[in-house]
């Protein structure tokens, strides 16, 4: 594992132009460039996370090159498969003299002996979001995307695209159980139905743990139920990409029934674009990982992210928007 760990690394490294690598806790690698318009000369970040899926991995991949961009050393933990392993690697970075650390948890629950063994370094925790109570101004920030948005937007690209109808028959996939993503996508989605006056029957909701294969076989056990079916929602782009290659190889016309999905990975525009997928919401890697180098900045040169772009008036909170995408616009997402 750490000789793969260590490959997407040296990639990573080449990309950002980095050069130094040191190991330490789980294993870690440095990056060091100089920088754009926000001065981060003399920051140094450590970026812990667990382990990587394509997402997980491109916000990684941004932080180290937002890192290069302003001139911050970035210092990548390698992925914890534990949390005992996440809270004994934070501790340990915690002697290193880091001015921020960079945490996509392991488990949300640990927030709070994360941020013990962290000592007086501030967390800015990104991708999985910690309950408010472990949250505090200027200090353990929470740096991603309101999922509410997401879900909305799901659901109301879904019902005009049948036309508005009064009733709608709804499959979901949801992510992993217990994270804050899938909850909060899934509890959105209700919510627009709801709130819209639309009688939705959920005749499958079912998890499928963010993944392709999951989800294809979720969707076929499905279709065995013989319940008719309106749309499929899924809570990112990966599963909903497993619901189109179900219907596909069962040559159920994807064009008929929408199914769209959440990140508006390549994989997921080129879907689009393709006439399996209908609709994604396009979640920001690049500007959650710039977004947490730049509240690192903050952090070690003011003390505060309070002009720090998209922040919250409590300073805890760093959402960085959604948008959505749709053929009209799958062609151009980087």
């Amino acid at each position: 594992m750490k000789n793969t760990i260590f490959n997407k690394i040296i990639s990573i490294a080449m990309l950002a132009i980095v050069t130094t690598f040191t190991v330490a806790g789980c294993g870690n690698a440095s990056a060091n460039a100089g920088g754009a318009s926000i001065d981060g000369s003399g920051v140094k970040v450590f970026f812990s996370t667990i382990v990587l899926d394509d997402f997980k991995e491109l916000i990684m991949n941004s932080v180290v090159e937002a890192g290069s961009r302003t001139g911050v050393t970035v210092d990548l933990g390698a992925p914890c498969a534990t949390a005992d392993e996440q809270v004994e690697q934070i501790r340990e970075a915690s002697t290193k003299g880091y001015s921020a650390i960079i945490c996509n948890p392991v488990d949300i629950d640990t927030a709070l002996q994360l941020e013990i063994a962290a000592g007086d370094i501030p967390i800015i925790f990104t991708n999985s979001q910690p309950d408010e109570e472990h949250l505090s101004a200027d200090k353990y920030i929470y740096v991603g995307s309101y999922e509410i948005d997401a879900g909305m937007m799901q659901a109301e690209y879904v019902w005009n695209k049948l036309g508005k109808p009064s009733s709608i028959n709804v499959v979901i996939f949801q992510g992993q159980p217990g994270h804050p993503a899938a909850i909060n996508r899934t509890k959105a989605v209700k919510k627009y139905f709801k709130d819209n006056g639309i009688d939705a029957t959920y005749v499958f909701n079912d998890t499928a743990y963010w993944d392709t294969e999951k989800a294809a076989e979720g969707f076929k056990i499905f279709l065995r139920t013989k319940q008719p079916y309106d749309c499929v929602i899924c809570n990112n782009d990966s599963m909903a990409l497993g619901v189109v290659q179900a219907m596909q190889e069962l040559g159920i016309d994807t064009a008929k029934i929408p199914v769209v999905g959440i990140d508006a990975t390549a994989e997921g525009c080129q879907s689009i674009l393709d006439g399996g997928m209908q609709f994604t919401v396009y979640q920001s890697a690049s500007g959650q990982g710039a977004a947490c180098v730049e509240a690192a900045i903050a952090l070690a040169k003011k003390g505060t992210i309070k002009d720090v772009e998209y922040v919250t008036p409590d300073c805890k909170y760093v959402w960085v928007p959604f948008s959505p995408v749709d053929k009209a616009n799958a062609g151009s997402i980087k």
